[in-house]
């Protein structure tokens, strides 16, 4: 994880390319560290399934427009064509793990929901264009690996 280009998503946290610049045709892994309030991503779903692993820390799972607690080794499966997403929880840091099959830009649906509009991680009117669903948000920039990234799983 040290070794592995990491990203500053800005409102989005901290995320790393654990595929080095070459996405894996069928396969997505992902790791990132979120702080409380901070969604990983943006309210979405998707034609194939996910699911993940909160290492540490809380998170608040928003799927199909309820709400869900998740703690340190909790895990979300997530089938395919179901609404989610996570959102930083508690009182520090969340390191999780996202697997799931790759999906393209044309099998991503961003819906407008209140429950994670609430919660910053939702458009306000749906789309099927990932660059509308973040047009509102600075793209993430390359940054160096910082310790208190696995600080969020080491203190756990």
């Amino acid at each position: 994880m040290r070794d592995v280009q990491w990203y500053d998503g800005g409102p989005f946290g901290f995320f790393a390319d654990f595929e080095r610049g070459e996405r894996f045709p069928e396969f997505g892994f992902n790791f990132g560290v979120v702080w409380p309030g901070q969604p990983g991503a943006m309210y979405h779903r998707e034609d194939h399934q996910e699911g993940f692993l909160v290492v540490s820390g809380e998170c608040l799972l928003i799927v199909e427009g309820e709400e869900h607690r998740l703690k340190q080794w909790d895990y979300f499966h997530c089938p395919a064509g179901v609404n989610h997403i996570l959102v930083g929880a508690g009182d520090g840091p969340a390191f999780v793990i996202a697997v799931g099959g790759r999906v393209g830009p044309d099998n991503l649906v961003y819906p407008a929901d209140p429950v994670a509009l609430e919660h910053g991680a939702a458009v306000e009117e749906e789309t099927l264009v990932p660059a509308e669903a973040y047009a509102r948000f600075p793209k993430p920039e390359p940054i160096s690996f910082r310790d208190e990234f696995l600080l969020a799983v080491e203190s756990d």
